[in-house]
């Protein structure tokens, strides 16, 4: 008998510590990764990519602690301006053809209801920790499937990930601020 109650006892341990776990996937229709750089010290300039994924694994409800996965191609940006989009591609900026992907691992960490997103961002093959602001829209049944919304603010130096490449205006301004904000605007879809 103290064998069997011993036998439940474990298997309840093992069956309680076991936490379901739910995969999500970004829907790319519905997303939008871009970034925003001060340009001549004195207007922005924005940009996107169009041609990226990314995954979400989550034990919580709430999506606290999930796993976070996320790749961007680098040849995908895209500026509204082709001779411009063709700069950022080369040499001087993100290297496409040597460097094709932007990539991010981290956790989604909620603390007093507001989320930070953290990990290792990889560009240009520099890998450096990040942490970026993530406000969470919340998820709903739309009847085909269930959705989860998030915006993500934060900003990064180009720098530290070699993208050095600048020219300075006759006032010593830079034509290009080392400072980048990432915005990103994600909608998820919960793998069936």
């Amino acid at each position: 008998m103290k064998k069997l109650n011993a036998l439940v006892m474990m298997l309840l341990l093992v069956a309680g510590g076991a936490v379901a776990q739910t995969t999500w996937t970004v829907d790319k229709n519905h997303s939008k990764v871009g970034f925003n750089v001060t340009h001549m010290a004195v207007s922005e300039v924005e940009g996107n990519f169009k041609d990226f994924e990314g995954s979400v694994i989550s034990k919580a409800e709430d999506f606290n602690g999930a796993e976070v996965t996320f790749s961007a191609k680098t040849a995908s940006i895209d500026t509204d301006n082709e001779r411009r989009d063709g700069h950022l591609k080369s040499p001087d900026f993100f290297e496409a053809e040597k460097f094709p992907d932007i990539s991010f691992k981290g956790k989604l960490e909620k603390a007093g209801g507001k989320y930070k997103l953290k990990g290792d961002l990889t560009l240009k093959g520099v890998t450096k920790p990040v942490e970026f602001d993530v406000t969470y829209g919340g998820s709903i049944n739309t009847g085909k499937g269930i959705k989860a919304g998030f915006k993500l603010n934060g900003q990064i130096n180009r720098q530290d990930f070699g993208l050095t490449w600048n020219n300075k205006l006759a006032s010593g301004e830079a034509v290009v601020s080392d400072k980048v904000d990432v915005v990103a605007k994600i909608e998820l879809d919960k793998k069936a």
